[in-house]
């Protein structure tokens, strides 16, 4: 069984990867919009390979983040869900009784 100081980082981790799936994203839809107009105003310009280039390593970064999460959500499906730690005035109450 895993320490609850691993289990805190992994919590954090988590976290982290779902801001940067959603910051990922919104890289997608900006060179995308983009790489649209440079390619609208003057196909085969410079600034619009630029932005089809980081439109591929946005999307290439989504997925990867979107994987792992896919994986780790895979992986720990079987375990109880744990919310949050009980409160101490709770614990309290029972240790006196």
């Amino acid at each position: 069984m895993a320490s609850e100081t691993d289990h805190a980082e992994s919590v954090r981790a988590l976290r982290q990867l779902r801001r940067m799936r959603t910051f990922y994203a919104g890289g997608v839809v900006l060179w995308a919009a983009s790489a649209t107009s440079a390619g609208w105003d003057d196909p085969g310009s410079r600034q619009m390979w630029v932005s089809g280039v980081l439109l591929v390593v946005f999307a290439a970064l989504l997925a990867m983040t979107s994987l792992w999460l896919r994986r780790h959500r895979a992986d720990h499906a079987d375990e109880p869900v744990h919310h949050a730690a009980p409160r101490r005035t709770a614990l309290r109450r029972h240790a006196n009784a």
